[in-house]
């Protein structure tokens, strides 16, 4: 003769071990993607190139010399000075 086992004991038992091994593989998941995050900051930020930098004939301010207006030769800091300074 076996021993006679509820069979709700069974399945409890079953379901009890299949919450385990989500819960697991949660927990494996969430470890391996805050390990990837950490791996990441650690990586230092590229350097921005630097861009020449121009005066302004009018003001004498200084400016990227992508943002500056240029005309006969010369920067200004806006069409305005450019402008200004031809008359």
């Amino acid at each position: 003769m076996g021993l006679l086992v509820p069979r709700d004991f069974l399945e409890t038992r079953i379901v009890s071990k299949l919450v385990l091994l989500v819960l697991i593989g949660v927990l494996v998941y969430v470890v391996y993607r805050s390990a990837n995050r950490i791996g990441q900051r650690d990586v230092p930020a590229q350097p921005k190139s630097a861009e020449d930098m121009v005066r302004c004939v009018h003001c004498g301010v200084n400016l990227p010399r992508s943002e500056a207006v240029l005309s006969k030769g010369a920067f200004f800091c806006g069409d305005e000075h450019r402008r200004l300074h031809q008359s």
